[in-house]
């Protein structure tokens, strides 16, 4: 972090974030929301330079909600507000005991964490704010002393690079950021898009509300509603407008029956609605003079009261983010239960490896797959998580897109769930059958979620973009009230499709490039014929007139967050030399080139009789992994002669040295197709 200082407070310098420096390259980003506008306009103040006492939070918490300013960022505030009603997650994202203003401790600056990918993220920020004419421009407190919403919103906005970018979003994007927990949008009504959708069979309609659902975690759960579009009775708000809902209970009426009222709050600080229960409206005539005085008194700055028919009938969508208790276990929104066991693993969706596409594609089997074991029956959450879209720019990864809108932000995602009897099965047969559970509708969504109580036993997970070869970084997530297990499914190195007819001959071999013995690097650097070698025969005459007899596939065993760029080349041994000997002089007989950043790569080709040997490499030396390659043969007459036969002895080796030290055989199989 780069910082500066300047002599203020006592005589010692004040912190300076140039990272996010106090000028126009962090208000915006690519000037494309009305913010731009106010480039030029902004001063940049510290809190004690806006008022004489300036404090994170005010005496009354009701004065610490947050208000909204030029900036739309509705959907972040929403979540605030819920950070405010639950300390100990308020406590996770702004640390306690920072020192303040006042403080002799104070230099300046103040932390932050927020949840990204999996993990938790600290954003340092200097305490310079935006302001015109010596006032907040963007999001503040109630309270005018009051600045833990706007410092908050200047660190969140520096971790997406500029204020601009923080202009329209979703509310369970920023819940998630806030708490590390799981939310979930549920559909008030039917949009037109969603109707064209019914045909598909691989679409379903979103979840509808169900507030009767919510009961067992009422006082706990988030809940925002927003508006799409402007309705009848908010004729103020506009389109895309994102509201908090405080409280939602039964009233009963002077007749006996119940309304059900939400308590909601207004970001803007202001109530734009009219109805029967605002003010002195004609609802309260319907209920008990002193519960409606009580209800009456509960209302803040900014917050109404609207009855379930209204609320319908005026929002869109709502919001649902999962209660998390002081251990940081996720309590079910379903049931109230615990989900205290956790697991995570990333994943990708790579074009031309495991970018299968939807059900509807051939290539669906391709994806990424998970095993979820289930130790005993509990009720199961899984999460499928995406990465936005970012780019490079000199001053942080960002979206391509300004307009943010989610097309242009995620891939339309979905996961589907099978149950599987036994790990080793046929994978057509499984996919053709209906999974046990799925989330149906591939959504342009960051994160969507499938619940279920599951049964002991094994569970195949397949997440999936809509569209085959659409690419993307992913987080699958499971909570659980029962014990379970998590991992990634793991095949040695698959085969490729063998489409022409004969008989085939594979062998798996495994072997590593250790930092300093075996990691030559590719032919560009001396060192290549360091790394480890492979030999293999081709025996079968017929095999040359007869199309392709080798197929190889080298795949490599890292996180595919962390991949080296990797490839291979096939040297042939010439004709009466030992084979001890490489050939180094010689061009490959076979490449599969460039190398690339992939967990596979693969080659196909026709090879004449001969001795070869195969160099796996990484592009540059001393890159360390391990890796698993698999050889394909082609077999016509006979099994082709090899210095790996069935009955060779199978040798565990931490990497396979240079020249023909002994290879690793693990499996040998003949397919018919």
């Amino acid at each position: 972090m780069k910082e500066a200082g300047r002599a203020e407070c006592g005589g010692k310098a004040l912190f300076e974030d140039l990272d996010f420096p106090s000028d126009d390259t962090s208000l915006v980003s690519d000037s494309s929301t009305p913010i731009a506008k106010l480039q030029g306009d902004i001063t940049w103040l510290r809190p004690q330079e806006i008022c004489q006492s300036p404090a994170l939070f005010p005496d009354d918490i009701n004065l610490g909600h947050a208000k909204q300013g030029l900036l739309g960022d509705c959907w972040f505030l929403c979540a605030c507000t819920f950070l405010l009603k639950r300390k100990h997650l308020l406590n996770k994202v702004l640390p306690p005991d920072q020192p303040q203003w006042g403080d002799s401790r104070y230099r300046g600056s103040f932390q932050f964490s927020f949840w990204q990918q999996g993990h938790w993220t600290e954003v340092t920020i200097d305490d310079r704010l935006p302001c015109i004419n010596s006032t907040l421009c963007f999001s503040r407190c109630h309270s005018p002393t009051a600045f833990w919403v706007a410092l908050l919103e200047k660190a969140y906005a520096k971790l997406h690079g500029s204020y601009e970018r923080l202009w329209a979003g979703q509310v369970s994007e920023a819940l998630v950021d806030l708490t590390g927990g799981v939310a979930e949008r549920w559909s008030l009504g039917e949009s037109e898009e969603e109707r064209r959708q019914e045909q598909d069979s691989d679409q379903v309609r979103r979840r509808r509300l169900d507030l009767d659902l919510l009961y067992p975690v009422k006082d706990e759960c988030a809940l925002s509603c927003s508006t799409h579009s402007s309705p009848g009775g908010a004729s103020e708000l506009g389109q895309y407008h994102a509201l908090t809902v405080m409280e939602w209970l039964d009233v009963k009426t002077v007749s006996g029956s119940k309304v059900l009222l939400l308590r909601i709050r207004n970001p803007w600080g202001r109530c734009c609605w009219g109805g029967a229960w605002m003010g002195s409206g004609v609802g309260w005539k319907s209920v008990d003079p002193v519960s409606a005085l009580d209800l009456q008194a509960r209302v803040a700055e900014g917050e109404f009261w609207l009855d379930e028919t209204k609320f319908l009938s005026q929002f869109d969508d709502v919001t649902v983010g999962y209660p998390i208790n002081d251990e940081g276990h996720l309590k079910s929104i379903y049931t109230g239960n615990l989900l205290t066991h956790n697991h995570q693993l990333a994943g990708r969706w790579m074009k031309g490896h495991s970018a299968g596409g939807s059900r509807n594609s051939s290539s669906y089997g391709s994806n990424s797959k998970f095993w979820l074991k289930v130790c005993e029956r509990g009720e199961v959450l899984v999460s499928l998580l995406q990465h936005r879209k970012w780019r490079n720019t000199e001053k942080s990864p960002l979206e391509e897109e300004s307009n943010n809108t989610p097309h242009q932000h995620y891939q339309a995602i979905a996961l589907h769930m099978w149950k599987v009897e036994k790990r080793r099965f046929n994978l057509n047969r499984m996919l053709n059958k209906p999974p046990c559970a799925s989330t149906h509708c591939h959504a342009y969504e960051r994160e969507v979620v499938l619940h279920g109580q599951l049964e002991p036993g094994y569970y195949l997970l397949i997440p999936s973009t809509y569209q085959p070869g659409a690419e993307a970084r992913f987080l699958i997530r499971v909570f659980s009230s029962t014990s379970t297990s998590l991992s990634a499914l793991k095949c040695p190195a698959p085969s490729l499709p063998l489409t022409t007819d004969g008989e085939w001959e594979t062998s798996y071999f495994r072997g590593s490039w250790v930092e300093g013995k075996t990691a030559g690097g590719s032919r560009n650097f001396l060192s290549h014929w360091q790394n480890p070698c492979f030999p293999f025969t081709v025996c079968d005459e017929s095999a040359v007139t007869s199309g392709v007899n080798v197929r190889i596939t080298l795949h490599q065993s890292r996180p595919d967050t962390d991949l080296h760029p990797i490839a291979f080349h096939i040297y042939k041994y010439p004709e009466g030399e030992s084979e001890q000997t490489l050939p180094r002089d010689d061009d490959p007989a076979a490449s599969c080139v460039p190398h690339c950043y992939t967990q596979d790569v693969s080659l196909a080709c026709c090879l004449p009789p001969g001795a070869y040997t195969i160099v796996p490499s990484t592009y540059q030396p001393d890159c360390s992994a391990n890796f698993t390659l698999s050889l394909a043969r082609r077999i016509h007459r006979k099994v082709v002669k090899s210095q790996e036969r069935l009955g060779s002895a199978i040798q565990e080796l931490p990497f396979c040295p240079p020249r023909l030290g002994p290879q690793l055989f693990l499996d040998l199989n003949r397919a018919t197709v």
